[in-house]
């Protein structure tokens, strides 16, 4: 596998697994898209997301081993009240945008509880879709 100098990790410490089962979902061709709230962004790293649209980026698990290979396709911003549904359908929930939330509220609980996220109707995702990239 070529590893590409852009980088995206899926997982962190104390996932329960969840980073594996997202990267599980991407080799499989389920997993087409990705968000993050956009307060959690510095302006650097905000810029940066949107310069990866038609990149090569390398898909990372939490330990730092390089996994699979996708390319960015689009990068944009929508709400977490009214996700686009490429989002949704990306994220592997088909059309069930109540289900695309739910997922998310448990993903960002941690970060809810410890006051380090507000999550409502009008928090903005950054958005980034890709597709898996054999290489």
């Amino acid at each position: 596998m070529k590893i590409y100098e852009l980088k995206s990790t899926f997982g962190w410490e104390g996932d329960d697994g969840l980073g594996e089962q997202l990267i599980q979902q991407i080799l499989a061709g389920e997993k087409t898209a990705t968000c993050a709230p956009k307060s959690l962004y510095s302006k650097d790293e905000l810029s940066e997301v949107y310069q990866t649209a038609g990149q090569l980026v390398t898909v990372y698990d939490k330990d730092g081993n390089p996994r699979c290979n996708i390319k960015v396709t689009d990068v944009f911003e929508t709400t977490f009240g009214a996700p686009d549904m490429r989002l949704v359908k990306g994220e592997g929930n088909e059309e069930r945008i109540e289900e695309f939330q739910k997922d998310h509220l448990m993903a960002w609980a941690e970060l809810i509880q410890n006051g380090e996220l507000e999550l409502n109707e009008d928090t903005v995702l950054i958005t980034e879709l890709f597709k898996l990239v054999h290489d």
